[in-house]
């Protein structure tokens, strides 16, 4: 047996969602835009970067090819190598949903064929049963925000009558989200996860379309200048509706290391060991030393969150290419930890375009760049569901194909 790792790039998306426009989304490539901005100079920041977008390692592994499989043409600006290592494509997403638990469960091996609810995105999005359920269940005086919003405007606006008056800040998005900012100090950390608890609950216990995910976001600071989410961040996810690929390692004897919020998404079911960080850069750090511990026939799997959280839903182009660029500098540090049998896939679970309208997802392709010792250069085309990404994770490491998706090896 061989091991295998997964990293799910959140929201790096290549373009060509064949059903982009019935999300709105026609057009929509987060890499393609940001590999225009940063060609035309229009992603230059003193101090962070400027130029071009240069992402050789992950270049070398097939992206510009997976890109033009995704959009019938390369990145604008960006050097084409003139050998490609591994297998490279793009994958369709087939879920309901561009959200995190639809892709990440479908890359699991588990699409999502129902429909999730969601809040309604004019007026109050909370209905007032509801805020009283939960006021009364939660323990607190009321609510703030009750929206649609912005998870940093929206602590900058309410985050000091918050801490004077002891309500959560509670909103949505156009995700099936529901989600609760307070401040560490004056709330309390623990008092925020046992409040987001109960909402879960009331939320599972009412009628209707299901909400994917209750999302505990602390913040500490004393002004709206000074506030700033933390690393303590936790989802409360519905659990996916039949085994995924992570159950099913675990019931042949297989340990999946979850690093970040992947233990989140899938609502702890099926994982072995859980390692947290906060930042691109610390998970792969956390990521490295888990490729030390983890075993023949396990699976490190690692959702790398700020390329979707810091620069996607804040449409920052520059942040969201410095990061891009900084991640492929680390790459060979990931290279020199495989042993012989050893496979990475390098994957997206939707877009969050940077240049695009508004400040949500984007319903896109996402490549599929997969290297280790021994694997030799092939384009896979473009899948036709992110679950041949963890149907090639079991048939790698030696279990039975799921229901669903098929093998690329």
């Amino acid at each position: 047996m061989a091991r295998a790792f997964l990293f799910v790039l959140d929201s790096f998306g290549i373009g060509g969602g064949p059903d982009a426009a019935a999300f709105g989304d026609l057009g929509a490539d987060t890499l393609g835009h940001i590999a225009e901005f940063c060609a035309a100079g229009a992603a230059d920041r003193q101090g962070l970067r400027q130029g071009p977008l240069k992402l050789p390692n992950m270049s070398a592994l097939g992206l510009l090819h997976a890109a033009r499989a995704a959009t019938g043409r390369f990145p604008i600006g960006m050097e084409v190598p003139q050998r490609v290592f591994g297998y490279h494509g793009a994958a369709s997403e087939v879920s309901n949903g561009k959200d995190t638990p639809s892709g990440h469960w479908e890359i699991a091996g588990t699409p999502v064929t129902f429909d999730w609810g969601y809040f309604p995105a004019e007026g109050e999005a909370f209905e007032p049963d509801l805020v009283a359920a939960i006021r009364v269940a939660g323990k607190v005086p009321g609510i703030l925000g009750n929206c649609h919003a912005s998870g940093t405007d929206i602590i900058a606006r309410d985050g000091l009558e918050h801490m004077r008056t002891g309500k959560p800040i509670c909103y949505t998005s156009t995700d099936s989200v529901f989600q609760v900012a307070a401040h560490e100090r004056t709330f309390g950390l623990e008092r925020l996860l046992a409040f987001c608890e109960t909402v879960r609950t009331i939320l599972d216990e009412r009628p209707g379309g299901r909400i994917g995910r209750v999302i505990a976001r602390p913040f500490v600071g004393e002004s709206p200048e000074t506030f700033r989410r933390t690393g303590n961040r936790r989802d409360y996810s519905v659990p996916p509706p039949e085994l995924t690929l992570l159950d099913r390692l675990t019931e042949a004897g297989r340990t999946v290391h979850a690093v970040g919020k992947i233990g989140d998404i899938f609502a702890h079911k099926g994982i072995g060991t859980l390692t947290k960080a906060d930042g691109n850069m610390a998970l792969l750090d956390a990521t490295l030393r888990v490729m030390d511990e983890a075993k023949d026939g396990d699976l490190v799997f690692t959702n790398f969150v700020d390329f979707d959280m810091l620069y996607g839903h804040r449409r920052d182009v520059a942040g969201y290419a410095a990061a891009l660029e900084a991640f492929d500098r680390r790459l060979p540090e990931v290279d020199r930890k495989l042993k012989p049998g050893d496979l990475v896939i390098l994957t997206a679970d939707h877009g969050c375009d940077p240049t695009w309208r508004g400040t949500d997802h984007t319903r896109e392709r996402v490549p599929i760049l997969s290297f280790g010792p021994g694997i030799r250069s092939r384009l896979i085309e473009t899948r036709s569901t992110f679950a041949d990404i963890g149907e090639s994770v079991a048939r790698h490491l030696g279990i039975a194909p799921g229901k669903h998706g098929r093998s690329f090896l």
